[in-house]
């Protein structure tokens, strides 16, 4: 089981006790899967769903506008990553995780297995287990060739682990239901450590990026509203977890670039291009936000910029038409971009740290739905007209940047995410150094907690 802290110990050995309880319930974009099939032994405490519809199916390629994709996201759950019961619930799953472990986890798919709708493959039935473990699968359907159900078992869990629900048994899917059971309750561990150190005070209205899963969410009356694809900071310049009030809404926005670009990036940029800046329709101002001449600042990268650097708003502005402040002592906010095509991929990792919201305007006419003035028109309107507008808030909206790979929404699905920033490690690793302090002294907080 590889390195341990105590307190995933406690975890396990609470497991153990826990034979009555759920077993581990299920695990994309926020798509909603069965709860699980019960294993042998087991009494689940609910009856079996695993018979629920298969995911619905996703967005065709070809509808890759910002609107469509937006929408086909929602469509998928209206349940928050995270709310007030997010705690609560991901300890549920760590124990019902563990429950799984002891009962000896799920079975290994070959790296190399072939798998074909219609075909009975070499390993169709080992796949059908390990899907019924995760209860993905019903355990009425634990044999047969790759039929219709198997397919939809498989976009269950793809959908769970954030892959493109297709129904195909691809590497990277494989690769996924490989990962043994504890490390996806280390995974649990470390994101319910996060939420039990945050303080948010949910409101009626507020939003959520959750990090790892390159998505934000505007939560109303505690149903997801709207959800949008994110790009958020490279695995080099990880965007912060943190907490914050949205306080305006800005429209045609400069892009003031940090002290830190500003060294690196655009010296390195200056001293091979010196029109460089002029091309990129940025000024460098003084202390006073008076002009300076670019030929008179040393772009050696050797001393900390004594000047700022800004974008002119326009087309060609990084932060697009909307940007949407968010006071924080990271410096960082929402905003558009002049590259939406990077919206597309998978991989959403490619920002210093901001992050880049799909259908932008979409969100930004959400935010600003309790001024009547500001509706989606109004909004298309002003930009179009190319003015820098700041419009403040009638009523602060909370939100929250979370980093959790693993977590399990208020309908029993269980979800994991890549941890994209290896964090996850990092925290448990400071946790059991902390545990074995407190036991050194005499005192352990942290299995006391557990076992409330």
């Amino acid at each position: 089981m590889g390195h341990m802290s105590k307190r995933h110990a406690m975890i396990i050995a609470v497991g153990m006790l826990a034979s009555a309880s759920a077993l581990a319930q299920t695990e994309t974009i926020g798509q909603a899967g069965p709860k699980p099939a019960p294993a042998a032994g087991a009494v689940p405490a609910t009856a079996n769903p695993a018979h629920a519809a298969a995911p619905k199916t996703a967005m065709p390629a070809s509808a890759s506008t910002a609107d469509s994709r937006s929408a086909a996201a929602l469509a998928l759950t209206h349940e928050p990553t995270y709310d007030e019961g997010s705690a609560q619930r991901i300890k549920d799953a760590a124990l019902s995780y563990s429950d799984l472990a002891v009962r000896g986890g799920w079975p290994t798919i070959p790296a190399d297995a072939k798998f074909a709708v219609g075909v009975q493959g070499a390993n169709d039935d080992l796949l059908r287990k390990r899907l019924i473990v995760s209860g993905d699968l019903a355990t009425d359907k634990a044999s047969g060739a790759f039929d219709q159900d198997l397919a939809d078992a498989v976009k269950r869990f793809q959908a769970r682990h954030g892959l493109a629900p297709t129904g195909t048994l691809t590497p990277r899917t494989i690769a996924a239901m490989n990962v043994p059971v504890q490390k996806r309750i280390r995974q649990l561990e470390a994101s319910l450590q996060r939420l039990e150190n945050m303080t948010f005070g949910f409101g009626q209205r507020y939003v959520v990026v959750n990090i790892p899963a390159a998505f934000a969410e505007a939560v109303e009356n505690d149903v997801v509203v709207r959800r949008y694809r994110v790009i958020v900071g490279k695995t080099e310049k990880p965007s912060p977890t943190l907490t914050a009030q949205i306080s305006s809404v800005v429209l045609n926005p400069t892009w003031t670039v940090p002290s830190s670009i500003a060294k690196t990036e655009i010296s390195a940029h200056m001293r091979k291009d010196p029109t460089y800046l002029s091309r990129m329709h940025m000024d460098v101002l003084d202390a006073h936000d008076n002009p300076i001449d670019p030929h008179s600042v040393d772009w050696s990268g050797t001393h900390t910029p004594n000047f700022t650097v800004r974008q002119q708003n326009g087309t060609f502005n990084a932060l697009g038409a909307v940007k949407i402040d968010m006071p924080n002592p990271y410096s960082v906010y929402m905003h558009d971009t002049n590259q939406r095509n990077l919206f597309s991929d998978d991989y959403r990792f490619d920002s210093h740290g901001c992050s880049r919201v799909d259908n932008v305007r979409d969100l930004a006419a959400w935010l600003l739905k309790d001024q009547p003035k500001w509706s989606r028109a109004a909004i298309d309107s002003d930009i179009a007209t190319g003015q820098h507008l700041e419009i403040a808030m009638a009523k602060k909206v909370p939100v929250a940047w979370i980093y959790l790979t693993a977590w399990m929404t208020k309908d029993q699905t269980v979800q994991f995410r890549n941890d994209v920033y290896n964090q996850d490690e990092q925290l448990l690793e400071a946790t059991a150094e902390e545990a074995a302090f407190f036991s050194n002294a005499g005192s352990h907080p942290l299995t006391a907690h557990m076992m409330q």
